[in-house]
């Protein structure tokens, strides 16, 4: 008989298309959000 070695935690994250559809929507909008805000913040305010 083999032996079942468990699964690495990464692997597991990996299978689930849900979260990695989830963090597909997430890390873009956030990085986008992100930049945003820096470019609004650095612009300079017209006299």
């Amino acid at each position: 008989m083999r032996e079942k070695k468990p699964v690495p935690l990464i692997q597991l994250l990996y299978d689930d298309i849900f979260l990695m559809l989830l963090l597909g929507l997430i890390v873009p909008a956030l990085t986008y959000t992100i930049w945003g805000l820096i470019e609004i913040i650095s612009k300079k305010v017209l006299p």
